[in-house]
């Protein structure tokens, strides 16, 4: 018997691969606009595809019931669903870059601080300005991610320890226990600022208009094309810094444009609609086992799946408490919590 067909030829494997990944993100991509769909119709009132659809494209009508579906469907549904798809593309792609710039299998977007530089940003200006509108404080939400992001990235970077993903993991474990407890100092010694971290800390995607969705949007856009720009540098730094530096990979320059990135991605998702822990964490393992460890296909995947399981949680608090909802960040983290369990009960937390 011939041996030359005993094994397929690698380039025959490779355009395999490629076939399925490609079909694994159309089949994301169209998960995602059904799970949209539902997101439309479910709340506590349901309404037919028939009235969504009046309401996505009807005019002002004379008839009441149809009036108030239209603005069911186009001041709260429909902005709350396209948060959901933003933040979670940002979060889900945050996830999977900064797991690799850390070589960290449990990193999260909380890892820069910029989780906790929002809530210190958000509970700050509240106590001093006194704001209350979302339109308000995101603007001062997405700036705390953001310094408290560079701060971290600074820190890391200066002493014997600077490049180290372990020294980035420190640095900002170190920011977020010190911005927490700033938090709490702020927020007890004043009531208005704590009822508004109380509700902002939950992480929600409702109450939230195309005012602040727009800007936010635009710097997700932003931060999901510089990740873009530097996915074949980390599939090399994944391989080693000595093996990337070979390759003639500019190691400083990659990490800080992709430090870049995760801060803007995750600064806006959690400016937004508030800290949503473990969907990052969560959706990159998925990612990684759907897609290999190839980041050009992880990040998408990461991105999609990010979206598909923000709405999906979305939709699951307006059901579980109906006429009630239960904000999509608590929803997100109970079904975090036992994913996080699985993995270190499977031992998963090798490097990436």
């Amino acid at each position: 018997m011939s041996t030359t067909a005993v094994e397929r030829p690698a380039p025959g494997r490779a355009v395999e691969a490629r076939r399925r990944r490609i079909l694994g993100l159309g089949a994301l991509l169209a998960v995602l606009v059904a799970v949209a769909a539902v997101s439309l119709a479910v709340g506590a009132r349901a309404l037919s595809p028939a009235e969504v659809w009046h309401g996505l494209s009807g005019a002002p009508d004379a008839d009441r019931r149809l009036t108030e579906i239209r603005l069911i469907v186009r001041t709260v549904r429909v902005p709350r669903t396209v948060l959901a798809v933003v933040a979670g593309i940002a979060l889900g792609i945050g996830g999977a870059l900064i797991q690799g710039y850390t070589r960290n299998p449990i990193a999260d977007t909380g890892l820069l601080g910029v989780n906790a530089g929002a809530s210190f940003s958000v509970v700050t200006v509240i106590a001093l300005f006194g704001l209350t509108s979302p339109f308000q404080y995101v603007w001062f939400a997405f700036l705390g991610a953001a310094v408290a992001g560079v701060v971290v990235f600074g820190l890391s970077s200066i002493g014997r320890g600077a490049g180290n993903p372990l020294t980035l993991a420190l640095a900002g474990q170190g920011v977020t226990v010190f911005l927490a407890a700033m938090t709490t100092a702020i927020a007890l010694s004043d009531l208005t600022a704590l009822n508004a971290l109380r509700f902002w800390n939950a992480g929600s995607v409702a109450g939230v208009g195309f005012d602040v969705i727009a800007p936010v949007s635009g710097f997700v856009a932003v931060g999901v094309v510089l990740a873009l720009t530097t996915l074949p540098a980390l599939n090399l730094l994944n391989l080693g810094e000595d093996v990337a530096r070979g390759l003639g990979v500019n190691i400083a320059l990659s990490r800080t444009v992709g430090i870049l990135a995760i801060t803007l991605l995750a600064g806006a998702a959690t400016a937004a609609c508030g800290p949503i822990a473990f969907l990052g964490l969560m959706v990159a393992h998925v990612a990684r086992r759907l897609t290999g460890p190839d980041y050009r296909w992880l990040v998408p995947c990461a991105g999609l799946l990010g979206a598909v399981v923000l709405l999906v949680c979305d939709i699951v608090g307006r059901l579980v408490v109906r006429p009630g909802e239960l904000d999509a960040g608590i929803v997100v983290a109970l079904l975090g919590a036992p994913f996080f369990a699985v993995l270190v009960r499977r031992g998963k937390f090798r490097s990436t």
